[in-house]
């Protein structure tokens, strides 16, 4: 059938030869995800390493979405997260784009600055006797 178009249905035979980055189809197609920066990563992994050491936390997650990054915490890994460390920049106006999360889904913490949110996990010295 040499008298058909191999174009979409509704495509002009003028649009046929338009060039288009590959690069711009890739992000109009799929957002870059939310992702942790080095020195953000650097902040939880240094908590996480010293949690480790004290046999608190066992193993971790780091998940890229398109709204939010999330550093779960686990203290075994078929389990649900102990905590998750979740960057959301689309509330970095309002509350602050950092929170901390328990299992239960309750926010312990939220602000603008990561090392601020972190001191959730510092814990108060006691005098034993």
């Amino acid at each position: 059938m040499a008298d058909q178009s191999d174009l979409p249905k509704g495509a002009k035979a003028q649009d046929a030869g338009v060039v288009v980055s590959l690069n711009e189809y890739r992000q109009n197609l799929d957002p870059i995800p939310v992702t942790f920066h080095r020195r953000e990563l650097d902040a939880i992994l240094w908590i996480y390493g010293r949690m480790v050491g004290e046999g608190e936390w066992k193993d971790y997650a780091i998940d890229h979405m398109r709204e939010k990054a999330v550093f779960s915490i686990f203290k075994r890994s078929g389990e649900m997260p102990l905590f998750r460390i979740e960057k959301n920049p689309k509330l970095a106006a309002k509350q602050g784009a950092y929170s901390v999360i328990n299992t239960n889904g309750m926010i312990l913490k939220r602000g603008h600055e990561l090392p601020q949110v972190l001191k959730v996990f510092n814990k108060v010295l006691k005098l034993v006797d």
